[in-house]
């Protein structure tokens, strides 16, 4: 038996205004994160993801609908017992959120003597654990000024699991970093869900941060879910208009070619397989390559290759790609 997701948001909606002037931000999304995964959700400017991110905390409350954390519908508490569940939920945001005049131990230790319960030296042991888990450790003393814009992202990592959080939510969190150091960011958040177990939400605009971390991934346009299944699926297959917009780097094009075009997508060992050669020989069909990729998703490697075949027993080439654990789509499907 499969077990109750750790956040769930049942036909839950937010609108901004009233009247004609109301902005539906979120619609109707139904949604379910397992604990420990690492879910992503993805979508053009506009499309609700900050909204959504903060509806799972309550930053944001639900016109309708419920927000369920761990069984719990969090718009029935009060304020108090709702202040105790968002210890569980730690975030980091875009544009980092540090207090300026504090250095970066402090801004770690904020959450902890606001919570009280530990005395000073513990809160103090606690921060500097946490910087040295972000590799911040020599920058303690020092304000937000001082500190590049990945490390002050750090410090707000930092400072998000100071209360041991069970999710972490990122919004936009490697958007305003470079690439580099985004790929560090990446890197940390994935040894945090591995060695800690900790489930992250994080949403972002960039296909290449979901390929590099997530597990499962949500497509949201227009406010509502598009699009939702396990990464590499998404990737490979993408059903909706708006998913395979937003993968323009990752799917390639569809050419009107001579014969019969299509498209071969790849998983796991059979990418790396010597198959078109063998099965061209083997069923006389000449082929023409328009556009192929290999990479990989999570560390499993993928690769999609649009193609045209003349001559030959083509129906006999694609039954044996397909036989060999190859999807074959036609091109312009």
């Amino acid at each position: 038996m499969a077990e109750p997701p750790l956040i769930e948001l049942i036909d839950a909606s937010k609108t901004y205004g009233a009247g004609p002037n109301a902005t539906a931000a979120v619609q109707a999304v139904n949604l379910a994160v397992r604990a420990k995964e690492i879910f992503g959700i993805i979508g053009e400017s506009g499309a609700g993801k900050s909204t959504l991110i903060r509806l799972i905390n309550l930053l944001e409350r639900p016109t309708s609908g419920q927000v369920l954390f761990e069984g719990e519908d969090l718009c029935t508490l009060s304020p108090a017992a709702l202040r105790a569940r968002r210890r569980r939920i730690g975030m980091i945001f875009q544009h980092f959120n540090l207090l300026a005049s504090k250095t970066a131990l402090e801004n770690v230790a904020f959450p902890l003597r606001l919570e009280g319960g530990l005395a000073p030296r513990a809160i103090k042991a606690r921060s500097r654990d946490l910087l040295d888990r972000v590799g911040l450790s020599t920058h303690a003393d020092k304000h937000p000024g001082e500190l590049s814009g990945g490390q002050k992202q750090r410090v707000g990592l930092a400072r998000a699991l100071a209360c041991n959080p069970s999710v972490l939510l990122c919004d936009e969190a490697t958007s305003a970093l470079d690439p580099q150091t985004s790929d560090q960011m990446l890197d940390l958040l994935a040894d945090l869900n591995r060695d800690l177990g900790l489930t992250i939400v994080l949403i972002t605009h960039e296909m290449e941060v979901v390929r590099r971390v997530c597990d499962r991934v949500a497509v949201l346009d227009g406010g509502r879910i598009v699009e939702l299944g396990e990464v590499v699926e998404v990737f490979l297959d993408p059903q909706q208009s708006i998913t395979r917009r937003l993968l323009r780097d990752e799917e390639p094009p569809n050419p009107a070619g001579e014969g019969r075009t299509v498209r071969l997508i790849y998983r796991g060992a059979v990418t790396s397989a010597p198959l078109l050669g063998r099965i061209a020989r083997e069923t006389g069909v000449d082929y023409s390559i328009h556009a192929g990729r290999v990479s990989s998703i999570k560390g499993e490697p993928y690769g999609q290759l649009t193609l045209s075949l003349t001559g030959g027993d083509v129906d006999a080439a694609l039954a044996r790609f397909a036989a060999a654990g190859v999807r074959v789509r036609e091109a312009n499907s």
